[in-house]
């Protein structure tokens, strides 16, 4: 199936191209999906030497499933394509767990190689904790209370050289933080020169109303596009204020967003090619996802619908 991402990828340095490049995390162990390890590593691997590989990003997985994903690994069959060593794993892990980390990579960082790490943390003091723990091997993402105002705890991310994690979303309507929340928490990220990726409730690259989970009766809410929040994150790292972009969070319009191989358009806002060179690689990182498929097959239809 050729899609939206496969059809960019065979134009790198396009400016969707850019925007799209590792942008999901797959997360396919967490709910909604909620698969077992050894269907989850089969299907990461089955996506990174897929058409639409350019969007996908690092696996993650808790510290204390480590084993198990070694395990899966291990029993992948022999002769089947996978991807080239090493993996990029992405391990939600708390500070206490760092030395098992440690002696994990010592064993299997060859071709099993933890580059980042997520953690959560409510206060400046359990900031520094993660830091002192993880030193400086790995990239260091750390999950932040958004309801009330980030902007102490997103200084300290910058002092220990942290960065910071958005929870937009989940299986419940009252997981989703509402759009001047995550603006604000952009904004503040984006004063700060602190990197930050997003995870839960982006499966879709525009904001609707969908199911919250796959469950035949699953209720519906009102779910954040990821091309509504990398976008926004883009315009407020260049310098736009934030209630101009505070909007295009609640954009649902396909025609709004214009995809030309130069630049990306949002109504009067314009982001060239050099510009989301720069927000991907040093502001925007990133969103976990435990579907790789929907991110990437609905966007194809939306870029037809917003391209010229």
């Amino acid at each position: 199936m050729t899609t939206a991402a496969s059809t960019v990828a065979a134009r790198s340095g396009t400016a969707l191209a850019v925007l799209l490049d590792g942008l999901i995390d797959y997360a396919g162990l967490f709910p909604p999906a909620a698969l077992s390890m050894p269907a989850a590593v089969a299907a990461y691997a089955r996506y990174a030497i897929g058409t639409d590989r350019a969007m996908l990003g690092r696996f993650v997985v808790p510290a204390a499933r480590l084993a198990e994903f070694t395990a899966a690994v291990d029993a992948l069959p022999h002769g089947a394509p996978t991807p080239r060593a090493p993996w990029r794993l992405s391990v939600l892990a708390a500070a206490s767990e760092a030395p098992a980390l440690r002696e994990w990579s010592a064993t299997y960082g060859a071709c099993l190689m933890i580059d980042t790490v997520e953690a959560k943390a409510g206060s400046i003091d359990e900031i520094a904790a993660l830091a002192g723990a993880f030193g400086t091997g790995v990239t260091v993402y750390v999950e932040l209370p958004v309801r009330e105002d980030p902007t102490s705890l997103v200084a300290a991310l910058a002092a220990y050289g942290l960065r910071a994690k958005i929870r937009t979303g989940g299986v419940t309507p009252d997981a989703f933080p509402t759009p001047p929340a995550i603006v604000r928490f952009l904004a503040a990220c984006a004063r700060a020169g602190v990197p930050f990726k997003a995870t839960a409730g982006l499966h879709h690259p525009l904001r609707g109303e969908y199911p919250l989970t796959y469950a035949a009766d699953a209720p519906r809410g009102t779910m954040y596009g990821y091309l509504n929040l990398f976008l926004a994150a883009a315009l407020l790292w260049t310098g736009v204020a934030e209630d101009e972009v505070s909007p295009l969070l609640e954009e649902r319009e396909a025609r709004a967003i214009t995809v030309e191989p130069t630049r990306i358009t949002w109504r009067t806002h314009q982001l060239d090619t050099a510009t989301l060179t720069q927000v991907r690689s040093s502001f925007a990182g990133s969103f976990g996802s435990c579907s790789f498929e929907e991110p990437v097959q609905e966007l194809a239809p939306l870029m037809t619908a917003g391209s010229r």
